[in-house]
Order: structure tokens, then sequence, then C-alpha cells
């Protein structure tokens, strides 16, 4: 396969990233640790947390778990928001040897109780606010240890296995031995479960490698993005995607810590003026976020007042940006908002739009040093520029497997290692990407295909509309027409205003037949918009 984006590369970017100096994530991480000891790493609700704290902190608990008998692979789940306890947690797990089951803290038991059983952990790391979910399930798990953090506030109530605090956790390791375990590159380092959105929740298997190779994967995109900033002495992140979350993992966790920088850790970014609040007092230079959030900033006043004279880099990821949104971000911020592509199962980042980029594309951009993007037909051949089909993905990102799932994985790896997204998307001879929509998304009326990303991006451009939703749903005469569900920007908005508007933007067969205002929509813990829950809701 001919690699034509290469040529749309700035320059500086490489074609190909060497991981082979880094065998292991703990070794790329203790490196930092040790260069930038003396840098504040992260802050959160006022508090602060130095490379040197880390290193001494995470050392203390990777201890604490060892002295508990937890052999080398054990899965150790965490049920963190965005407190300074998660980023001392990953990398206790991961120097010593064992795999992070990352876990959203907003699960129900239900949800919880799947993932502990199907990751095996053996022990959890989780905010006391989340006791109650955890409690629910007894012994129904191999869960036999539990470390609760907490912000300050006392907990009502304890766990009903072993546990202790996450304070008596890191005495107590710092009063341990920590014995240093040998790491390989192909070691699992993080079982990272999908949204559940195909149906059950899988593990992506994510080794040492594959992370390791997306971190400089992004860093060597960001450095294009930097070069010639001599102002920027430390390179400020706001972390508001949840660092449970792969997108906030990788490109805000993990990237930050290898490069020095310092990650504002936001652990509600629901609450828009907090988060503005925390922001004022920082000059940010990069802010990864989906587009949900950077709608809701921008219909805050107070977001424009911040300070964005060094803000180099906007990524939006997780969902589709939206063209109203990219738009208004720019004029508010100066900086373009360039969208990306990735999954749980690539680490995440496959793709973005080329550092330099000077306004918003509406594509996802080009392979990642390193990655190959192959748009293939039903049959798994490999279509011309310009025609549509499945992202097919290669590249040293791309996940082992699904945890104890082989006939998952095989079903969606291509006989030449290319890893099978589900996605559909077109690719133009300057190998930029333009993402269409997900297979099981796409509306079928009388024949045509639709895709709901296209009819969101039209509406969401009117002046009344906040957040907006397409589903296909059955019709009698043509199988499925659309229907929209709205938040209202705008309380005097109509149907009749939107049926008026689609229908100057719209062919027919795409416009909406039903519209259902709603005061606000289900989302993921990233801020994805959730379809899947929307079409549940409608019978």
């Amino acid at each position: 396969m001919e690699k034509i984006w290469l040529k749309s590369y700035p320059p500086g970017v490489p074609a190909e990233i060497d991981i082979t100096p880094h065998g292991s994530l703990a070794g790329l991480l203790e490196a930092a640790f040790l260069k930038f000891a003396s840098r504040t790493a992260f802050v959160c609700m006022g508090h602060e947390l130095s490379y040197a704290g880390l290193d001494n902190r995470s050392r203390a608990l990777a201890a604490w778990f060892q002295s508990q008998g937890l052999e080398p692979g054990a899965r150790i789940a965490v049920m963190l928001p965005n407190l300074l306890q998660y980023p001392v947690t990953l990398a206790a797990i991961l120097r010593a040897g064992y795999v992070v089951v990352n876990v959203n803290p907003l699960y129900t038991s239900r949800e919880l109780e799947h993932q502990l059983n199907d990751s095996g952990a053996q022990a959890l790391v989780l905010l006391d606010a989340f006791l109650p979910t955890f409690n629910a399930l007894g012994r129904n798990t191999q869960v036999r240890h539990v470390v609760v953090a907490s912000t300050g506030a006392q907990a009502d109530t304890a766990p009903v296995v072993s546990h202790v605090t996450f304070e008596q956790a890191l005495r107590q390791g710092a009063d341990a031995p920590f014995a240093r375990v040998a790491i390989s590159p192909d070691d699992v380092a993080v079982l990272q479960y999908t949204g559940g959105t195909t149906g059950v929740s899988k593990g992506a298997t994510l080794l040492h490698r594959n992370l390791i190779a997306n971190v400089l994967q992004s860093e060597a995109w960001r450095a294009a993005s930097v070069r010639g900033r001599d102002d920027i002495e430390q390179y400020v992140t706001v972390v508001a995607l949840p660092l449970y979350h792969v997108f906030g993992l990788t490109v805000c966790g993990l990237l930050s810590m290898r490069t020095g920088g310092l990650g504002i850790l936001i652990p509600n970014p629901r609450d828009i003026p907090a988060m503005i609040r925390t922001l004022r007092g920082f000059t940010i230079n990069t802010f990864p976020a989906v587009n949900t959030l950077f709608n809701a900033l921008l219909n805050d006043p107070d977001f424009a007042s911040l300070d964005f004279s060094k803000l180099v880099q906007a990524a939006g990821g997780g969902m589709a940006v939206q063209q109203a949104v990219a738009a208004r971000w720019q004029a508010v911020t100066g900086v373009p908002l360039l969208e990306g592509y990735g999954l749980s199962e690539t680490s995440p980042s496959v793709s973005s739009n080329p550092p330099g980029t000077t306004e918003f594309s509406g594509s996802i951009g080009v392979p990642l040093p390193s990655t190959e993007i192959s748009i293939r037909d039903d049959d798994g051949r490999e279509v011309p520029p310009g025609e549509p089909g499945e992202i097919c993905i290669r590249g040293p990102q791309v996940m082992a497997g699904y945890w104890n799932r082989p006939e998952e994985t095989a079903s969606v790896m291509t006989p030449d290692g290319f890893f099978r997204s589900g996605d559909i998307g077109v690719m133009n001879e300057r190998g930029f990407v333009k993402l269409v929509d997900r297979k099981k998304d796409m509306i079928i009326v009388s024949g045509f295909n639709v895709y709901p990303n296209e009819i969101e991006d039209v509406v969401a451009k009117h002046p009344g509309v906040f957040e907006v939703a397409a589903l296909g749903v059955p019709d009698a005469h043509s199988g499925e027409v659309v229907k929209l569900f709205i938040v209202r920007k705008d309380p005097a908005l109509s149907q009749a205003d939107i049926f008026a508007f689609c229908a100057q933007q719209l062919t027919g067969y795409k416009r909406p037949k039903l519209i259902e205002f709603r005061t606000e929509l289900p989302k993921s813990a990233v801020g994805k918009i959730l379809r899947r829950a929307l079409r549940d809701s409608t019978g």
C-alpha cells in the first residue's frame, strides 16, 4: 500500500517512531520522574504533586501492593476520577508489573461486577464516594484488597472486604521493600474496556509497547506544534478528559508525564463554571477534549476571558467535531480545533490533522508515524481514494486482542494484520481521512445511506440548537426515517423551525421526519453522545 499521507506531514515529523529504547511504561515514567524531579507534575483542587513526589508515592504504593502477596501480572482495578491519587496509582501498578484495569467511577454495580470478574481483578483502588457500588457486590468478585481514596470527607461506609485508606497504604508501603520486577514490552499494561456501545463491554489488551508507541507518536506530533515556541517552559495540559478513559490516559496523562508537563486535573468537567475558575490561574498550552465539552465551554461567557496567548493545540476526539463548534472555538481562542481519531483498541490515537493546520478541516487528519490506514470494502479489498469503506488500522499501537475473547479478536483482525474499526471513512489523494460514520449507525432511507454525523453537523449550525443526535427509526414506507433528539439553546425553538432549516440544508431523503426535544442527551464518561441509549429509550 502506498503511504500517500506522508507527503502531508509537516517538516520535522518522522515517518516512523522507534520504541526499542523503552522496555516498559514503568521505565519510561521513572526516567521522567528523575529528569523532572523538581517540577510540578499535576495540580488538583489547590494541591500540587511534584515529579519527585509522584516517584516516592508511587514507589510506596507499589511496595504495599507487593506486600499483599500480589504476583506480577495481577490485575488491579482503578475506580477514580481525575484526582492526584490517579497518577500515583497508575505509576504504582505499572512499576510493580501489574495490570491497570480502568473503571468508570459512575458505573452501576452490574457494570462494575462484569468488569471486575471479566478482568479477574484481585485489588481495587476507589474513591470512598463509590463504595456503595462496590459493596452491593458482596463477595461476588475476586477482589480481596481494597484501597480507599478520599477528597477529605469521611466515608459513610466501609468495604465488605479487607481495606486500607490510600494514605495508610502509602505509609505502610514506605516502610516495606520495593522489589523491581522484569517487565517485557510484550507484557500487558492496561485492560481498557470498550464503552459497550456494540454490546457487552470487552477489555482491549494494551501491551507496554502499544502504549509506549502511542505516547511517542503523539510526542512527535506535538513537538512540531511547539517548535520555535521558546516562551513555553513547561507544557500545560488541561486534563478534563477522564484519565480512566484511554483518550485521557495517553494524551493527557502518559504524554504529559513523559515530557515533564504540568497537568491541570479537572475532577468534574460537567461543572463548567468551576472548571473555568480553575483554568483562570494558568496559561494553557494544549486542550484535548470532545465536542460536547468544547461546546459547553463556549456557551459560558466567562470562558472567553481565559488566557489563550500560549494555546498552541486544541485536539478534538472521542466523537465527531462539529463545524459550528470548531468555528466558534477558533473565533474565541484564535487556535483551530484539530480533529483526530482513535479507539480503545489502538491505545488510542490513530490519526490527526497535522501541526500547523490553520483551520478546521472536517477530516480526522492523516495517520500518525508508523501507522497505516487502509480503507476497505465488505470483502476486505482496498478501495481507491475518494471511495467510502471501513477504516482498517495497522501500527504498533494496535492492541494484542480482546481479553480472553479469541473469537472476537479474530473477527476484527484481517489476515494481513489490520484492525477493522467498524467505522466508515474516505481517504483523499493526500492521505486525509474523513470519518463518515459507524456501520451500525448508518440509516437506510429507501435504499439510500444516510450518515447521522452529517445530519447532526448540519442541525448543530442552527443558532437555537445546543446539542443534537440523529437516529434511524423504523418506517413502513421507507424502511427507516431520520429522527432528531435536540437540546434547545433557544427555549422558543420549535419543530417547524428545524424542519424549515433542514429543508434548506439537506436533500429530501436526509431530512428528519421526527423531532424530540429533551433537556439533556445521554453521554459516555468522556462526553460522547450515546445513540444506543437514545435508541433504547425510544423502544
